[in-house]
């Protein structure tokens, strides 16, 4: 065992530490056994610099398939050009509106303790991939958001502007890895508003140019099925919403709406959250409510993390990479 899961393994035994070291070392037995996994990213965790970690766990293959917000894929390549010209807020709990308006004067959009360079960050990127979106409208072509983001890292055109080392961009590593990608409600994004204003100026003649949500859910369908006979396929969950809420839900569909026999189950799952069980909160709910909804089985290995994920997600992917 190496430096980092020896400290983990010595020091965390109770409470959300002591969850932390047993959804570790369930991930690795999962894997061991042949197992895939799916990991889930909702919040801010690419401004939150996931990349670091995650991008070695996708290299290691040790992650087989995203699903992610709009504004996680997108962040990721904000922070792969830009990383020099964000602004860090330490004391963010301390500013007035007045400061906020400051902000934004400097065109520095707020991610609770950094902020987001407008020209430098999201324009770059802007005058970028519609490059790419005017190119396949033209063409007739379609593309997933994702695919999109593959065509432009392949293309070269931003890697000049590169200011981390693209090792820790979790979306370089999938793109060299062809990974799979789900990114449901991608019109909730900075990048799907350009989109939109884009078709409206006539720029970009089909809407349709970027394939949608449910055609995305056609997609995991498919990779689920021509995995789960296979491999059991976990599910790790990095915070809530509906990059969790939306592929845990193609188990049931293919069950109960495609009349599916037979199908696996999640094989695994892990919530990393800070949203408390409570009343009505899907994000906040415990694992065992998933079962009546189909998704997860009785002797599914359940984990929940109740704490802050840009923690918790490295400690266990380190665990997991056996640093």
């Amino acid at each position: 065992m190496a430096e980092i899961s020896r400290f983990v393994h010595h020091h965390f035994r109770h409470f959300n530490s002591a969850a932390l070291v047993d959804a570790a070392d369930a991930y690795v037995r999962h894997l061991e056994g042949g197992g895939k996994m799916l990991v889930t990213l909702a919040g801010a965790m690419s401004s939150g610099e996931l990349g670091l970690s995650l991008a070695e766990m996708i290299r290691q293959d040790k992650v087989h398939a995203i699903s992610c917000t709009g504004a996680n894929l997108e962040e990721d390549v904000f922070n792969l050009v830009a990383h020099d010209h964000y602004v860090r807020i330490p004391n963010y709990r301390e500013l007035s509106a007045a400061d906020e308006e400051a902000l934004l004067a400097r065109h520095l959009n707020r991610v609770t303790d950094t902020c987001i360079p407008e020209e430098e960050a999201i324009r770059r990127i802007e005058r970028a991939i519609l490059d790419e979106w005017t190119g396949a409208d033209r063409r007739g072509e379609r593309y997933f958001p994702h695919e999109f983001f593959y065509r432009l890292l392949r293309s070269g055109a931003l890697r000049e502007h590169y200011q981390i080392d693209p090792k820790d961009s979790w979306l370089v590593a999938a793109c060299e890895k062809n990974l799979p990608i789900f990114v449901p409600g991608w019109e909730d994004s900075t990048l799907g508003n350009i989109f939109a204003s884009h078709v409206i100026t006539g720029d970009v003649k089909n809407v349709h140019t970027v394939r949608t949500g449910i055609e995305y859910m056609v997609e995991l369908a498919a990779w689920y099925q021509g995995l789960c006979r296979r491999h059991s396929i976990g599910f790790f969950q990095v915070g809530g919403g509906i990059a969790g809420d939306f592929p845990i839900c193609v188990v049931p569909m293919l069950e109960q709406d495609l009349h599916v026999h037979d199908i696996p189950r999640w094989g695994y799952f892990c919530q990393i959250s800070d949203s408390t069980t409570s009343y009505g909160s899907y994000s906040g709910a415990v694992p065992n409510e998933k079962i009546t909804w189909g998704k997860l089985a009785a002797d599914t290995p359940k984990f929940i993390i109740e704490s802050d994920a840009t923690i918790v997600a490295p400690l266990i992917f380190a665990c997991v990479l056996g640093q």
